[in-house]
């Protein structure tokens, strides 16, 4: 019996020792995961428009152009989130009937700084300038500052008003009413831009 159990311990080792040497295929390939590099995405840009039309105003017919173009020369914007935008400039232009110029002027978010709260500057970008009515001796223009995200409605509405003398004023307006005209916040102190 006990060459029977020597045996019987001899070809276990053996089977045992046999399996060992031969590796089991597998279809599994290994290899180096790669790493991706985080690639800086290009600042967006809110849109460029142009505007343009005719006004009666100071016994004359004038043309107002609006022009808004994004800016590579000025600050990008992080909305907050992570996401960056080019701000944008704004040119108002106001030519008389015989084409000569009454008034031309770029405005960037700074030129309404004093009106808005520097935390929220940070973060937004010149939205607008459109010519809303001429008013007596006076063009009103409601102006925003803003949320670059083309899906937020959150902004600071402004009123610029530019004088028969070419003088120009800003002050904080309130949000726009259902007739899409500015609401004057008479709270509000108005800032006067020299003649400018």
């Amino acid at each position: 019996m006990r060459k029977v159990f020597i045996s019987v311990v001899a070809v276990l080792c053996l089977l045992t020792a046999t399996s060992c040497g031969k590796k089991k295929q597998t279809d599994t390939i290994i290899t180096k995961k790669q790493v991706e590099k985080k690639v800086e995405a290009t600042p967006q840009t809110t849109g460029d428009y142009d505007q343009s039309r005719e006004v009666e105003w100071a016994g004359g017919v004038y043309q107002v152009a609006v022009c808004r173009t994004s800016d590579e020369s000025l600050p990008v914007v992080d909305d907050g989130t992570g996401i960056k935008y080019y701000d944008n400039r704004i040119n108002v232009k106001v030519t008389r009937q015989d084409g000569s110029e009454f008034f031309n002027r770029t405005f960037t978010k700074n030129d309404f700084a004093h009106l808005v709260e520097k935390e929220y500057r940070e973060h937004s970008v010149l939205l607008g300038v459109v010519f809303d009515k001429a008013d007596g001796d006076n063009l009103l223009f409601a102006a925003s500052i803003g949320s670059p995200d083309r899906l937020s409605d959150e902004y600071v509405p402004m009123i610029v008003t530019l004088s028969r003398t070419g003088s120009v004023s800003m002050k904080k307006g309130a949000l726009l009413d259902e007739d899409n005209a500015p609401v004057v916040n008479h709270e509000t102190q108005e800032a006067e831009d020299d003649g400018v």
